[in-house]
């Protein structure tokens, strides 16, 4: 079960696929956070959800907003990444200590050794007031985050 709506965001500090420090809390007070978990760079569904957001990257990377893309994967892996697929927000490594963000968010799969496809919409103040977990296989709704954001 994921961290529920209400409850203040937990903190990360994650390397990204340029090897910058990427620190949850840099955007308390200035910005409104979509953070997305997903299994692993490469693959079928991510790789479609990830270049959807791509195609709407305004609406997520603004004055009033920041994506940031987490996933179990080396940030070798996801520079190699973001480079094949035009990817230019932030794609996070939570590789090590493997899936720490993840579990404080409570969506890593054990037995599978990754994230599952979780979002989270944190507010400025830094306060959880969206969320949607999705398994696997199952791709996620963007429109749904657009609806979310709209009510900050």
């Amino acid at each position: 079960m994921a961290i529920e709506v209400g409850t203040k965001a937990p903190d990360f500090e994650l390397k990204d696929q340029h090897g910058q420090t990427v620190k949850l809390s840099d955007f308390r007070g200035d910005k409104n956070v979509v953070l997305l978990f997903y299994p692993f760079a490469f693959t079928g569904v991510c790789t479609g959800e990830l270049c959807a957001l791509r195609e709407e990257l305004p609406k997520f990377v603004n004055d009033d907003t920041q994506l940031l893309a987490v996933s179990n994967d080396s940030p070798f892996a996801l520079r190699v990444f973001a480079e094949q697929e035009g990817l230019e927000y932030p794609l996070l490594s939570d590789f090590w200590p493997h899936g720490e963000a993840s579990r404080a968010y409570e969506v890593f799969d054990e037995t599978k050794g990754c994230a599952v496809r979780g979002t989270f919409i944190i507010d400025k103040g830094g306060v959880v007031r969206w969320t949607v977990v999705n398994g696997l296989p199952d791709a996620r709704d963007l429109d749904d985050y657009l609806k979310a954001l709209d009510t900050l």
